[in-house]
C-alpha cells in the first residue's frame, strides 16, 4: 500500500508554509501527498498581503473529489479561516470517517498577520476538535484558544494542556517554539498524561511554516502506520533538523523557510 496523507489547508505563493510545505513534508518523509484548498495568500516572506477565501461548496467538492478515490491514511488540517469552512471540513471528516486527523489551530502568520477570522474560533472548538486525534498549539494560539495567556513556563503549558484536552481531542501537542532558554519544549499531553519533548534551540530568521511542517509530519508517520507517540517524536526530530539546515537556503528578505529536503539536497 502506499501512504497517503492529505493537507486541508491554505495556499503560501511563498512556498514556506501552508499546502506548499505540507506537501514538501509528505514528499521528503517517504508519502503521498495529497490537498484540499480552503484558501488562497498573497505572501511571501515578509508578510500577507491579501487573502482569497475558497467557497464552502467548492472545498467540499474538493474533499470528496479525494476522499471517494484515494486510500487515505491521515489528515493534516491547517487554515480554515470561517465558520462555514470548518463546518465543511468537519462534515466532510465525518462523512469519509477519517480519524487520524491532526489539526494545526493555524491563526497568526510567522510575520504576525491574522488569518483566523474572531468568529471562527468557537467554531474550531466546537466543531473540530472532538474529530482530531491531536491539535498543535503554539503558545500564542493555545492563548487564543483558551481566551487567557499562556506563558512559556512547564505549570503553565500543563494547566493549558489539560484544559485543551477536556474540549474533546484524543491528544494535545503545545509547542514551546515561542518561549526562550537553551532548549524548545514541546507538551505531548493525552489520556495518560503529560510528556516533554525537547531540542537545542537554534538561533535563526528562517523560521517560516514551522507549524505547517511539524503537523504534516505528524501526519505523514500516522499514514505510515507509527503510533502517535511515534510519529510526534520522529516528526519533532524531522523538523528540529529542518531548522537548523535552514540557513543554507537563501529564499527572500524576511522569514524564510525551514529546509523541508535537507536530508536530500
Amino acid at each position: 500500500m502506499t501512504a497517503i496523507a492529505v493537507t486541508i489547508a491554505g495556499s503560501d505563493s511563498g512556498g514556506g508554509a501552508g499546502i506548499q510545505a505540507d506537501l514538501k513534508t509528505f514528499s521528503a518523509l517517504g508519502v503521498y501527498g495529497a490537498s484540499v484548498i480552503t484558501a488562497l495568500t498573497a505572501q511571501n516572506t515578509l508578510g500577507v498581503t491579501a487573502i482569497h477565501e475558497a467557497p464552502a461548496d467548492f472545498v467540499r467538492a474538493e474533499i470528496d473529489a479525494v476522499f471517494s478515490d484515494l486510500e487515505v491514511g491521515a489528515v493534516k488540517i491547517g487554515m480554515l479561516a470561517s465558520p462555514a469552512l470548518i463546518a465543511t471540513v468537519a462534515d466532510g471528516l465525518i462523512a469519509y470517517e477519517q480519524t487520524a486527523v491532526v489539526l494545526d489551530p493555524v491563526m497568526v502568520a510567522t510575520s504576525g498577520d491574522s488569518l483566523l477570522k474572531g468568529e471562527a474560533v468557537t467554531t474550531l472548538r466546537e466543531r473540530l476538535f472532538p474529530l482530531a486525534a491531536l491539535i498543535t498549539p503554539n503558545l500564542p494560539e493555545a492563548s487564543k484558544l483558551l481566551e487567557r495567556t499562556v506563558e512559556a513556563s512547564r505549570e503553565s503549558m500543563l494547566v493549558a494542556a489539560r484544559e485543551l484536552l477536556s474540549l474533546g481531542p484524543k491528544a494535545v501537542l503545545i509547542k514551546g517554539g515561542h518561549g526562550t532558554g537553551a532548549t524548545s519544549e514541546d507538551l505531548f499531553f493525552d489520556a495518560r498524561g503529560p510528556r516533554w519533548l525537547s531540542a537545542p534551540r537554534h538561533e535563526t530568521q528562517n523560521t517560516h511554516g514551522t507549524g505547517c511542517t511539524l503537523s504534516s509530519a505528524i501526519a505523514a508517520g500516522l499514514a505510515k502506520g507509527l503510533d502517535l507517540d511515534r510519529a510526534v517524536e520522529e516528526a519533532k526530530a524531522y523538523v528540529t533538523a529542518a531548522i537548523v539546515a535552514a540557513d543554507r537556503l537563501k529564499v527572500g528578505e524576511g522569514h524564510g523557510p525551514v529546509h523541508h529536503f535537507h536530508r536530500w539536497w
